[in-house]
């Protein structure tokens, strides 16, 4: 009987796409590049955080890691309708008028709530996955925070995203060089014994 086919881990790919359109959007929400260079980030939501993490999360689903396979996708289509929301705005074809900071924190809003319970379920996976639901439900909530009532919090946010972004190329990093190197390199703690998620 022929070997099963092996298979690599498409989590370090979705962290990797997430960690760089992260750090791209949350630069200039941080205020570390103007403004005018915000879309910068349109193409990769589209393509690397959308579509990037959209194909690491139908490998996880076949890997048959729920976590991941729902993180990776359900984020994946985050960046994309962003991406996709802020075009349409860009363009007329969307016109929020003056409530166009309400429809962005009901949007924000929304993935916080995903968000927290994707936090919840971190817990079971590794501490550097921790660290990284973690940065980004606290980000989600400042940016909904600047959105709705305080817009001085979105700055806050961008910078909590940044380091998001920072601990997402970690995680990213460990699971590309470990492998390679075939040997632990870079620790991402201890892993949960569950046999749905992976370390």
């Amino acid at each position: 009987m022929a070997d099963p086919v092996k298979t690599a881990d498409p989590g370090p790919l979705g962290l990797a796409a997430f960690a760089l359109t992260t750090f791209v959007l949350s630069s200039v929400n941080a205020g570390i590049f103007p403004a005018a260079v915000l879309g910068t980030f349109l193409p990769l939501a589209l393509f690397y955080g959308g579509l990037g993490q959209l194909l690491a999360g139908m490998w996880e689903f076949r890997s048959g890691n729920t976590f991941g396979a729902t993180a990776f996708t359900s984020y994946g289509a985050f960046w994309m309708s962003l991406g996709t929301l802020v075009y349409l705005e860009l363009k007329g074809v969307l016109d929020f008028k003056a409530d166009g900071a309400i429809a962005l924190g009901l949007f924000l809003l929304a993935w916080t709530i995903f968000t927290f319970y994707m936090w919840i379920g971190s817990f079971a996976t590794n501490r550097a996955l921790v660290v990284v639901f973690t940065l980004l439900f606290i980000t989600f909530i400042l940016l909904t925070i600047g959105a709705l009532a305080a817009p001085g919090a979105t700055a806050i946010g961008g910078w909590m995203g940044v380091l998001t972004a920072i601990a997402a190329w970690y995680t990213s990093a460990a699971g590309v060089i470990n492998a390679t190197f075939g040997k632990k390199v870079l620790s991402v703690g201890a892993p949960s014994p569950s046999n749905n998620v992976k370390a």
